[in-house]
């Protein structure tokens, strides 16, 4: 296609276009010009498609004045025209909570404004945009009621919140090739206490366009959310919205009603729209998981909308909502979540990135929307030949809820949506039934009642787990501890099931056997878990490190004999506990960062790498939850699933690192580390659906971290490739390799340790 495009322009009250091509570079089936006062956009798209996007100035307010698509050789089909971007932005007052304190000041911390500072940028149970406030479910998990270390005690004040709807005064634009995308920046955006410009970004080999605000601000405290979208669209009579509900039917809106006096949300199945018109049609979607901050829970909570402005114009894009779904109408039982709504956070000087994506096609809408699913496999995690599909630590409470439903022969909802979702290997976190597996010492029961609750609980448990798992489906029962002594809260990963209770006295064994149940540990304290773990295989991951009731840890246990242990792996990988609209990877100043951290601490140590899990934070599930947003997930190296009562092919997996994590749209089939003495080769198999952003090769001395960076914005949308990375292992201790894409998704391999005898190492 040539760069130079000449057309017409009609008149609409255009300003000057004043757009700088400075840094454009004309790619084959990628190009941009600037005629008059419009600047067009064209490229081919996917499926034998051509996309045309005309940009204009409208008295500082970019316009997107006509955006078209046609199959190749086809006439043009304008799906939109003369529309304005839409952002409505929402913020609050971030602060930190009890949950993050309590471990804290049980360290000997003093609670300092730098601490509270440092924190409360990965809270979990905050809602900055509950007002008031301040009532009493979670009290000893919320913000202090009085305040401390200058930040404001509960109930919240109405004037935290803050909405406001972007303007621009636009005077100028850029355009930039980067690799086989173009990006088109306007400055002058302002959105309440944002400020910043408004980019579109679109890609060869793909009918995706990316239209995001891109703005800081300079507040101390700021929490936020936002809304997405195009505004004042022309209602044609073959005008309609369509999406599936979410029992998964079709649904549609054909702008035969009354004035919208503002967004309609939608409870749309896979978090997308399609907006139909003569010639084609436009869905509209969030990027599939950094839109979505860490709840308890995975309800839909309506993720897009339409409007209705008038007669003649309508709007639409996507959404969040201002707070969690009452649980009587989700239908999950008494527990108010409304106090975990954390919302972004937005430190100050940041550049937050608020997106929305739209993908074209010349296909009706119910086409177009299943075209659009490709991004992410249709909402399911893609098998994957040799790897099982693993996700973990859902509080789903199975026992409890087993036994009040009929007994232990009752499948729950949870299970069937994890597997309709690709999960191979489901693992809760505790059977909800006696204390240790979920139960706690309510009742002031004694210490022989609350044993045999907890063996009972956990024989039901593991009961469970047999009679519901199946030939591609193994449930594995673990265990989330908070009562160890080890420090914070600790998953345990059984390679068996295993029985033990938390009362060990003085000159009692540790081990006894049961008539009933075998053998049982009696725990008294924090060596007693760890040889417990050694002896029956038993891996210990920290799920929500940093964060919550792990506040602090695992820093404060680095140098201790037990973190250590080849038995305690590592950490847990889940964004959103602290999701800040500037990090270029999922969970990327919390987690990613610890995780490098942690293999500096061992790396002169005669002890294993430490690994990182991808696990969730949710509860009951159901059909029509969003199961897929809201869970990262492993893909083991496993040829078969094992049974309930030998898991440990699984666990000898893990603690080998023969797996990777990932958000489910970038796949890391084959890795290795290759060669000796100090030339090596990073070696990896890697498929990708959205457009990629980079690839990293990341490493450690023992001391600090450092980063090779590749940009892979050449690659196409939907590829595979072998990437080949020179590596000296020169003053190296420990390397891993990563692959982030412009979505923000990603996947991300277990490190290993270096040494000059190493051949080849890595998931084969």
């Amino acid at each position: 296609m040539s760069a130079a495009v000449v057309f017409v322009a009609s008149a609409l009250h255009a300003d000057p276009l004043n757009c700088s091509l400075t840094d454009y570079k004309a790619v084959p089936g990628l190009g941009a010009a600037v005629v008059g006062d419009i600047l067009e956009l064209m490229w081919d798209g996917g499926n034998n498609h051509e996309v045309r996007l005309r940009l204009t100035n409208n008295g500082g307010t970019p316009t997107i004045r006509e955006l078209s698509v046609r199959r190749k050789g086809a006439d043009w089909a304008t799906l939109a025209s003369n529309v304005t971007p839409e952002f409505r932005v929402v913020s609050g007052l971030r602060r930190a909570t009890l949950q993050q304190i309590k471990p804290l000041r049980d360290l000997g911390v003093e609670i300092t404004p730098e601490v509270i500072d440092r924190i409360k940028w990965d809270a979990f149970w905050d809602a900055p945009l509950n007002v008031p406030g301040g009532d009493a479910a979670h009290g000893d998990s919320t913000p202090p009621l009085e305040g401390i270390a200058n930040q404001p005690g509960l109930p919240r004040k109405p004037e935290e919140v803050k909405r406001a709807t972007a303007t621009y005064q636009a005077r100028s634009c850029a355009v930039k090739t980067n690799g086989a995308r173009l990006e088109v920046t306007f400055p002058g955006v302002q959105a309440g206490v944002f400020a910043g410009r408004l980019q579109y970004s679109v890609y060869k080999g793909t009918s995706l366009i990316r239209q995001e605000l891109i703005a800081k601000t300079d507040e101390p405290s700021v929490a936020y959310k936002y809304d997405a979208g195009f505004k004042g669209l022309t209602i044609q009579p073959a005008s309609r919205v369509v999406w599936r509900d979410s029992a998964n039917l079709w649904q549609d809106y054909q702008f035969g009603g009354a004035k919208n006096d503002g967004p309609v949300p939608l409870v749309a199945a896979n978090r997308v729209l399609a907006v139909e018109a003569p010639g084609g049609a436009i869905a509209a979607f969030p990027p599939p998981h950094n839109f979505f901050w860490s709840r308890e829970t995975e309800v839909n909570l309506g993720y897009v909308w339409y409007r209705k402005d008038g007669e003649t114009t309508f709007s639409f894009g996507v959404r969040q909502a201002d707070g969690e779904a009452e649980p009587s109408a989700a239908g999950r039982g008494p527990e108010d979540t409304r106090q975990n709504f954390a919302l972004y956070s937005a430190r100050p000087g940041t550049w937050q990135r608020m997106p929305v994506y739209f993908y074209v096609n010349a296909e009706p809408g119910q086409a177009t929307l299943q075209a659009a699913l490709a991004f992410t496999h249709d909402d399911h995690y893609k098998p994957l030949r040799g790897y099982q599909v693993m996700a973990t630590h859902f509080h789903t409470s199975p026992v409890p809820r087993a036994r009040a439903l009929g007994g232990l022969d009752v499948k729950l909802p949870d299970f069937e949506v994890m597997k309709s979702a690709g999960v191979n290997i489901f693992a809760p976190i505790g059977g909800g039934g006696g204390f240790g597996a979920g139960g706690g010492r309510a009742g002031g029961a004694s210490a022989t009642a609350i044993n045999t609750r907890q063996l009972q609980a956990l024989a039901d448990y593991y009961e469970i787990a047999r009679r519901h798992s199946d030939k591609n489906f193994l449930i594995m029962p673990n265990h989330e501890l908070m009562t160890t002594g080890l420090g914070g809260h600790l998953d345990f990963l059984l390679s068996k099931p295993v029985f033990w209770t938390e009362d060990r006295a003085a000159g009692q064994p540790l081990v006894e056997d049961q008539p009933k149940y075998g053998k049982v540990y009696r725990l008294g304290g924090p060596a007693d878990f760890m040889e417990m773990a050694r002896r029956e295989n038993i891996l210990i991951y920290m799920p929500h490190p940093r964060s919550k009731g792990s506040t602090g840890y695992p820093d404060a246990i680095k140098d201790t004999a037990h973190f250590r242990d080849e038995h305690y792996r590592g950490i847990g990988y889940r964004w959103g506990m602290g999701l800040d609209g500037s990090e270029t990877r999922l969970c990327e100043y919390r987690c990613l960062a610890l995780f490098d951290d942690m293999n500096n601490w061992v790396a002169d140590v005669p002890t294993p790498p430490k690994f990182i899990q991808a696990i969730s934070e949710t509860y009951r599930k159901g059909p029509g939850d969003d199961i897929y947003a809201n869970n990262p997930v492993n893909y083991l190296k496993l040829d078969r699933l094992p049974r309930p009562d030998d898991m440990s092919t699984v666990v000898n997996a893990m603690k080998r690192g023969d797996y990777f994590v990932t958000s489910g749209e970038v796949l890391i089939s084959s890795y290795a580390v290759e060669g000796s003495g100090t030339d090596r080769t990073v070696n990896a198999d890697v498929e990708w659906t959205f457009p990629l952003e980079f690839v990293e090769v990341v490493w450690g001395d023992g001391q600090k971290t450092e980063r090779q960076i590749i940009s892979a914005t050449d690659q196409p949308p939907f590829g595979r490739h072998r990437f080949r990375i020179p590596l000296s292992t020169a003053g190296k201790k420990w390397v891993r390799f990563a692959v982030w894409d412009s979505a923000g998704n990603g996947a991300l391999v277990q490190p290993i340790k270096l040494s000059s005898a190493m051949t080849s190492t890595g998931s084969r």
